[in-house]
């Protein structure tokens, strides 16, 4: 695209939350899904499992780029159990009741792949929700958002009504903490608010 900064990371995730996230603090990116089995390993703590998916998920999107690549991930954690996204509508109504009206945590990973070899972080955000009637779950449902979220719910979408609020990164819960990850991305020596330099 004509007048487009070039790429100075290549993303490893189709997520356009976190392509949006990575734009908003000035970070152009190269687009490489990767996939993978994202199911935990027996007994895996839950940051465990965010921090081990995240970083295989950077290191195979680098595999055939110099572009130093990112991957990440986000579990909604309640009562010890990771919730991933939604298996149908039972699924997503199941999840979002058991949230409903209590607080629950949301655990995002990001690992940075690059000349530092692979850096990461692990970020915790406790979330509070109001109580939710049925019909809004089934609302909600119909609007198609819940379909790809981990925990059934997207906090920057309209889920925002359901939080009360949280305790911690905003961003972390749609998908990508900022803070850490600018950090992460220095090490790299990969600049954020890069822009073209108009000729």
């Amino acid at each position: 695209m004509v007048g487009a900064d070039p790429p100075v990371l290549r993303l490893a995730s189709a997520s356009p939350r976190r392509r949006e996230l990575l734009a908003s603090i000035g970070v152009a990116v190269e687009v490489c899904p990767v996939d993978l089995d994202e199911s935990p390993h027996r007994d895996e703590a839950a940051a465990d499992y965010v921090l081990r998916l995240a970083g295989e998920k950077a290191l195979a999107g680098s595999r055939d780029s110099s572009l130093p690549t990112l991957g990440s991930d986000t579990a909604v954690i309640c009562d010890g159990a990771i919730l991933g996204k939604p298996h149908d509508r039972a699924h997503a109504a199941a999840m979002l009741r058991g949230l409903a009206g209590r607080t629950h945590e949301v655990l995002t990973a990001v690992a940075v792949s690059g000349p530092a070899g692979l850096v990461d972080a692990c970020v915790t955000t406790r979330v509070v929700m109001r109580p939710i009637e049925d019909a809004e779950i089934d609302a909600y449902w119909a609007t198609g958002e819940p379909v790809d979220k981990a925990g059934g719910y997207a906090i920057q979408g309209y889920a925002a009504v359901f939080v009360e609020r949280i305790e911690g990164s905003h961003s972390a819960v749609v998908g990508l903490p900022l803070f850490e990850t600018a950090a992460l991305l220095e090490r790299q020596g990969v600049p954020y608010w890069n822009r073209a330099v108009s000729q």
